[in-house]
């Protein structure tokens, strides 16, 4: 599919959603209704959010270095990347709509793939305004045996998938 085509296609999903959410307060369709103010309410978080979560991406694009990226995300950061990768992504706002910038930015700075495969997989599973607001609900022991389960599965899975990939030769694009 071309460029041009793909975004004929977006343009024609949003005009028909656009339509049927018109449609449904026009006839009164509730379930229409309902999708319409989900999707206003969506977007209404979504730019409160994102202005200033993009402004402290390009911050760390700025100020972090090269080499500290290096030093503890890169090639020789074995296990340490991946705890980095955890405290990162634990203080990460926004989940994963922030996670794949500064994944990219990473990935630009010399971090291994396996690092940034974690540091996304972190992102939706360790922040920790999550992790509080489910351990108030679903308790403490729940929360502390989902992380011991999902930790290591996460460092499993992204350490195979960026290896096999790095082998391939494979980068991250623009």
């Amino acid at each position: 599919m071309t460029p041009r085509t793909r975004q004929i296609v977006q343009l024609s999903a949003v005009a028909v959603f656009g339509l049927f959410v018109g449609a449904s307060f026009l006839y009164d369709l509730p379930t229409g209704k309902q999708m319409g103010r989900t999707f206003a309410a969506t977007l209404l978080q979504m730019l409160s959010l994102l202005p200033c979560a993009f402004i402290l991406v390009a911050l760390f694009d700025v100020w972090v270095s090269r080499e500290t990226v290096q030093r503890h995300f890169g090639q020789g950061s074995g296990l340490r990347g991946y705890l980095w990768g955890i405290l990162l992504a634990g203080m990460t706002v926004g989940g994963l709509y922030v996670a794949f910038p500064v994944a990219f930015s990473l990935f630009r700075k010399g971090a291994r793939l396996t690092v940034i495969f974690a540091y996304v997989s972190f992102a939706g599973v360790c922040r920790i305004p999550m992790t509080l607001f489910e351990a108030s609900f679903m308790g403490v022991p729940f929360t502390g045996v989902r992380l011991a389960v999902s930790i290591p599965l996460v460092i499993l899975t992204s350490h195979f998938l960026g290896r096999i990939l790095e082998r391939r030769g494979y980068a991250i694009t623009e």
